[in-house]
């Protein structure tokens, strides 16, 4: 571990009894890279309630931290088919294709998720997806 790396505490919830807190806490994990600890609120949320869609989506953001990107494109595929206009959704299918090389399969959900949120940062993963496929 890097000297000047964060460690998130170790996650202790007493009383989290609703899906609701268990999202709050995840995404508040979540954006602090705190992706194993996520999971630990992720996955019972999960089980209690499997098409919780908010706490799927959270499942897969932690897989794309964690690097586990065939689950997470597994995650997201089943979401983007159920969600075809969340552009987040689509934006993190083909950011998980394209860590994977697979820059023809990542380019449609790049482009969709570009033209539907005007986000640069979407733009910007096309253009690069485009270069990467084209071998420049």
């Amino acid at each position: 571990m890097d000297e000047f790396e964060l460690q998130a505490p170790a996650v202790v919830f007493p009383g989290q009894r609703d899906l609701g807190s268990a999202y709050r806490v995840a995404y508040d994990l979540l954006t602090r890279r705190a992706a194993s600890e996520a999971l630990e609120v992720i996955e019972p949320g999960l089980e209690a309630e499997p098409d919780n869609t908010g706490l799927r989506i959270l499942r897969a953001w932690a897989f794309l931290i964690r690097v586990q990107l065939e689950r997470a494109e597994s995650e997201l595929t089943r979401l983007v088919e159920e969600r075809p206009d969340d552009d987040w959704v689509r934006f993190a299918l083909g950011r998980s294709l394209e860590r994977q090389s697979r820059y023809a399969e990542a380019l449609p959900h790049l482009r969709l998720a570009a033209a539907m949120s005007g986000d640069p940062e979407h733009e910007l993963a096309v253009l690069r997806v485009e270069r990467l496929h084209a071998g420049l």
